[in-house]
């Protein structure tokens, strides 16, 4: 039973928690370009499926914690230090999806379809025009996002790393 929990909680954790981490590290980069040119039909297209992936694979990575409790049951590990320590690591992470990233994903959703009304941007015309402006409001929001989705996929790679390497195991690994 312990090798066919462990089966789906791998499974899981590659099906569910992989997909998240790439889209929400591509959603930032992906959003300040359908925010620079909010005529951009395919970027905008681009912006609402990686937020669609981020939001049904969030649901789905619900299996991985669950299998992985299973997992640790049968082998009774569940009182050692790794474990609780990739518990609460992985407890972090979905705070962090379900609290900070998707909701920032929502609002620049709603920024990217209200730039999508917005007239086309005028081309600089002077030299005064051409300076670097300050970074926008959209882009610091990007890159909040982006700082908030680099810290989540931290948590994962270091659950990833305990769940492999755990430290004290008796497999001699």
């Amino acid at each position: 039973m312990t090798k066919f929990l462990l089966a789906i909680h791998v499974l899981a954790a590659i099906i569910a928690i992989g997909p998240v981490t790439v889209a929400a590290s591509m959603f930032p980069p992906a959003a300040r370009h359908a925010l620079a040119d909010p005529h951009d039909q395919r970027a905008h297209a681009i912006v609402h499926n990686l937020h669609r992936i981020c939001r049904i694979y969030a649901v789905f990575g619900v299996v991985v914690p669950v299998f992985g409790l299973g997992v640790a049951l049968n082998m009774d590990v569940l009182g050692d230090t790794w474990l609780i320590v990739s518990i609460v690591l992985t407890g972090l992470a979905a705070a962090l999806l379900a609290l900070v990233v998707l909701p920032r994903q929502d609002a620049l959703l709603a920024a990217v379809g209200t730039a999508e009304a917005a007239p086309a941007p005028m081309a600089a015309t002077s030299a005064v025009d051409a300076a670097p402006a300050p970074p926008s409001a959209a882009h610091r929001a990007t890159a909040r996002l982006a700082m908030s989705t680099g810290v989540f996929n931290l948590l994962w790679a270091t659950v990833t790393v305990l769940m492999i390497v755990r430290p004290g195991s008796t497999t001699g690994a």
